[in-house]
C-alpha cells in the first residue's frame, strides 16, 4: 500500500540492526550483564511505590533525575555540573533530535565525520537538516586540517563528533575537538555513548571554555546495563536547557522511567565495575584477534571494528555468531560480550580464517 509519505523519505530505510535468534549476538553494543538483583529489587519496589501516583503526569523537568544526574556527571568528567547544566530524555537518540529541532531544520546544516553514529544523518533528514559528511582519514581519525577547511567552507550550523567514535571505537583527542568547537560558526555536539569505556577525559572540561557553542551527549544505555530503560541526557550551558524546552514533548519522560534511572545511578560504582571487566576483555579479544591476522582499529568502547580478506558477517553467522555489518567495505564490527561469548567469537573467528 502506497501512503502519502514525504518526498525525502521515499525509499529510505530504518536505523536497525538485524536480530536473528543465534547462540552469541554481538552486534549491538550492549552490555552482557544485566542489572544486579539487589538493584532490580529496588527498581521493583520503586516502581510498585509510585504505581499509585500514576493517575498524575510526571515531573515535566525531570529535576531530581538531573539533580542525580549531575551528580554523577561531576564525578565522571572532573567538571562542576549542576541540575541546571543537565537535560535527560528517553536515550540519547531523542537527547540529539530534541537538539537538532532547537538548532537545526529548513536552511541549515549539520556536519559529521563518517563513518560514524548512523542515526545523525536519519535525525537531521527527519528535522529537514542538511547533513554534510567529512570523511575520517584512513586510520578513521577525523583529519584536523581537513575538518577545519571544511567547516570554513560549509558554514555548518551544527557539528557532530562521535568520541568513542561508533561503528570505528577510536577517539578524537582532546585538542582536535577544541580546535573544531574553536572554529566551528555555530554549535558542536560531541557524542559521548561510550565515555565510561574510554580513559580519555570527556568534551564537559571544555563547556567553560565555549559555553555557548559546546553540548555533551552521553547515555546510560551502554555502560549502565540500561539499554532498555531508554535513558540519555546531556551537558551544557543552562541556555541550552532553555532551548530544548521550546521543543521538546511535554511529559517525555515517565514516572518510571525517571525513577529507574535515579535507582539505576545510585549502583554506579557497582554497575561500572563490568565496565572495567569489559575494558580489559576488550583488550584481550584484540590481542588475539591481532594474533589471528586481523586488523582491529583502537578501540575505547565495548566493541571492536575488525577486518581480515576472508571475514565476512554471513561466515560468522555460519558459526552461530551474529556480529554487524555497517556498510564499511571491508570491516565488521563486534560487540565485547561474556567471557563464555568472547570465547566463542574468537574460536569462530579463527575458523573464519582458517577456512574461508
Amino acid at each position: 500500500m502506497e501512503l502519502p509519505i514525504r518526498d525525502d523519505l521515499k525509499g529510505q530505510s530504518p536505523y536497525g540492526a538485524p536480530q536473528l535468534n543465534t547462540p552469541v549476538r554481538l552486534n549491538t553494543n550492549e552490555n552482557p550483564y544485566p542489572p544486579s538483583d539487589e538493584l532490580a529489587s529496588e527498581i521493583g519496589e520503586e516502581v510498585t511505590r509510585l504505581a499509585h501516583t500514576l493517575n498524575r503526569y510526571p515531573d515535566r523537568d525531570a529535576v531530581a533525575l538531573r539533580t542525580a544526574l549531575a551528580q554523577y556527571a561531576s564525578r565522571a568528567t572532573g567538571v562542576d555540573l549542576t541540575v541546571d547544566k543537565v537535560w535527560a530524555a528517553n536515550g540519547s537518540n531523542e537527547v540529539l533530535q530534541q537538539l537538532l529541532l532547537a538548532f537545526g531544520g529548513p536552511g541549515r546544516s549539520a556536519m559529521g565525520f563518517t563513518p560514524s553514529y548512523s542515526m545523525h544523518p536519519i535525525l537531521a533528514k527527519g528535522t529537514f537538516t542538511e547533513f554534510i559528511e567529512v570523511p575520517r582519514d584512513e586510520n578513521f581519525d577525523v583529519d584536523r586540517d581537513a575538518a577545519l577547511a571544511a567547516i570554513d567552507e560549509r558554514q555548518p550550523n551544527i557539528i557532530f563528533i562521535t568520541t568513542p567514535n561508533n561503528p570505528t571505537g577510536n577517539s578524537t583527542p582532546l585538542e582536535v575537538i577544541r580546535d573544531i568547537v574553536a572554529h566551528a560558526p555555530g554549535i558542536v555536539i560531541v557524542d559521548e555513548a561510550y565515555a565510561e569505556f574510554s580513559s580519555a577525559p570527556s568534551a564537559a572540561v571544555l563547556i567553560g571554555e565555549f559555553p555557548s557553542k559546546l553540548v555533551v551527549s552521553r547515555t546510560m544505555s551502554k555502560a549502565f546495563d540500561f539499554a532498555g530503560g531508554r535513558l540519555g541526557y546531556f551537558l551544557a550551558h543552562p541556555a541550552f536547557i532553555e532551548a530544548v524546552l521550546l521543543v521538546r514533548l511535554p511529559y517525555h519522560l515517565s514516572t518510571l522511567t525517571q525513577a529507574a534511572a535515579r535507582v539505576a545511578l545510585t549502583h554506579a560504582e557497582e554497575t561500572l565495575g563490568n565496565v572495567d571487566k569489559l575494558v580489559k576483555d576488550r583488550n584481550l579479544v584484540a590481542a588475539k584477534l591481532t594474533e589471528l591476522g586481523y586488523r582491529v582499529i583502537d578501540s575505547d568502547s565495548n566493541f571492536l571494528m575488525i577486518s581480515h580478506p576472508r571475514a565476512t558477517w554471513q561466515a560468522f553467522l555460519d558459526e552461530d555468531v551474529l556480529i554487524r555489518d555497517n556498510g564499511i567495505p571491508g570491516f565488521l564490527r563486534v560487540t565485547i560480550g561474556t567471557s563464555e561469548e568472547n570465547s566463542r567469537f574468537l574460536a569462530a573467528a579463527a575458523k573464519v580464517v582458517d577456512h574461508a
